[in-house]
């Protein structure tokens, strides 16, 4: 199985910039899925997948965002303990 990368954007949210990098991959079937990392900071990454690339950008778009959210609701609740 090979991967490759097929796109690099980034993603902003609430003015700070997030990479993201899409790869496609081609299963031992001959299949492809598509996946895409998120890079919230250099120790705190997602990795969401689809089988499609329009269905997972779509899901990239959805997810990333409610993500950086519960990473910071989650660093409010930490430091309020």
């Amino acid at each position: 199985m090979d991967r490759k990368l097929v796109k690099a954007i980034e993603i902003e949210v609430d003015g700070i910039g997030y990479p993201l990098r899409f790869y496609e991959l081609k299963t031992a079937r001959g299949a492809r899925r598509f996946s895409c990392e998120v890079v919230l900071d250099a120790a705190d990454r997602i990795i969401l997948d689809d089988d499609s690339m329009p269905s997972l950008e779509s899901k990239v778009e959805r997810l990333a965002p409610a993500t950086v959210y519960s990473r910071v609701l989650a660093a409010r609740r930490s430091e309020a303990a």
